[in-house]
C-alpha cells in the first residue's frame, strides 16, 4: 500500500511538473513563431530606426512603430491611473464598511461587468464618451477635438479594467487574517485607521500584483479601444489627439494590403513588440513583487 501512494505521488509530481513546463515552453513557441514571422523586416531594415521612426508608409516600404508603441502606452497609463484610485477605494468599501447585502448585491454585479464583451464597451464608449469629450471636455483644453482621442481609449479601457482590479484587491483584503483587524480595532483604532495601517500595509504586494495584471489585459486590450481611439498613424501630444496602439493595429490591418512586400512581417514585429513589452512588464514586476514581499516579510 505504502509503494502504491508513492508512485501516485511519484506520478502526480512528474504530471504537474510536466504541465508547468508545457506552459513555459508554449509561451516561447509563441515568441519564437511571432520572431521568425517578423525576421524578414528585421534582416532588411535596421530594427532602432523600425523602433524609433514615425514614418509609417507600408506602400513605400517605410515601418515606423513609434506612433503605436507610445499610443499603447499613453492608453494603457491614462486607464490605470483611472481605474486604480477607484478600485483600491470601492474594495475598501466592500470589504470593510458595506453590509451582507449590499456585498451580496455589488459582488455578482462587477463579476457580470468583466463578462462583458469589449465591443459593447466599445459601443458605448463610441456613444457616450466620445461625444462627451468633443463637446464638453476639449473645448475647454483645445480648439477642436473629434473626441477619439487618447482619452477617450484611456477612459473606455479604464471602465474595463475595474471590475477585474477590484474582484483581485477584495479576495487580497479578505484574505488579511481577521485576528489582525480585530487586534487594532480592539485597542481602540478607528476603522480608517485599521484599513490604512493593516490592511492596505499587509495587503501591498497583492495590490501590486492586481496592479500589474490589470495593465497585462490593457496592453492587450483591442476591440473597445481601437472604436474610441481615432486610428491616425501620429505621436498622440496631448489627451486630445487621435493616437494608434499596437492592438488596433493588428487587428485594422491584418489580412488586408498583404501583397506589399514586407507589411505581413511588418505586423508580425508589431505583434512581437507587444508580446515582448507584456512579458518585459510582467517579469520586472514580479521582480519587484519578490523585493516587495521580501521587504515586508521581515519589516
Amino acid at each position: 500500500m505504502h509503494r502504491i501512494r508513492a508512485i501516485k505521488d511519484k506520478t502526480a509530481r512528474h504530471f504537474m511538473l510536466g504541465i508547468a513546463i508545457f506552459t513555459i515552453l508554449f509561451l516561447i513557441v509563441i515568441g519564437l513563431s511571432l520572431f521568425f514571422k517578423a525576421l524578414p523586416i528585421i534582416k532588411e531594415k535596421n530594427l532602432w530606426e523600425l523602433l524609433t521612426s514615425a514614418n509609417w508608409k507600408p506602400s513605400k516600404g517605410d515601418f515606423g512603430f513609434l506612433p503605436y508603441i507610445i499610443s499603447t502606452i499613453y492608453v494603457s497609463l491614462i486607464a490605470i491611473l483611472i481605474a486604480l484610485p477607484l478600485s483600491i477605494l470601492t474594495s475598501i468599501y466592500l470589504n470593510s464598511y458595506a453590509s451582507k447585502n449590499i456585498r451580496r448585491f455589488f459582488e455578482p454585479v462587477v463579476d457580470l461587468l468583466s463578462g462583458i464583451p469589449p465591443v459593447i464597451y466599445g459601443v458605448w464608449g463610441t456613444l457616450t464618451i466620445v461625444p462627451l469629450i468633443s463637446n464638453k471636455i476639449a473645448p475647454n483644453f483645445v480648439e477642436f477635438s473629434t473626441g477619439y482621442t487618447v482619452l477617450a481609449g484611456g477612459i473606455v479601457l479604464a471602465v474595463m479594467i475595474i471590475p477585474l482590479l477590484i474582484s483581485i484587491m477584495v479576495e487580497v483584503f479578505r484574505s488579511i487574517p481577521r485576528e489582525m483587524t480585530d487586534a487594532s480595532l480592539s485597542m481602540g483604532a478607528t476603522k480608517w485607521q485599521t484599513v490604512k495601517k493593516v490592511i492596505l500595509r499587509k495587503s501591498f504586494p497583492g495590490m501590486i500584483a492586481a496592479t500589474v495584471l490589470a495593465l497585462s489585459r490593457a496592453f492587450g486590450e483591442t476591440m473597445a479601444v481601437l472604436m474610441v481611439c481615432g486610428n491616425i498613424t501620429q505621436i498622440p501630444h496631448s489627451f486630445f489627439d487621435a493616437c494608434y496602439p499596437l492592438p488596433a493595429l493588428i487587428a485594422n490591418n491584418y489580412g488586408e494590403m498583404l501583397s506589399i512586400p514586407n507589411y505581413e512581417s511588418a505586423l508580425m514585429l508589431a505583434a512581437l513588440l507587444l508580446f515582448t513589452i507584456v512579458v518585459l512588464f510582467n517579469g520586472l514586476s514580479r521582480f519587484t513583487l519578490n523585493q516587495i514581499e521580501r521587504r515586508f516579510q521581515f519589516s
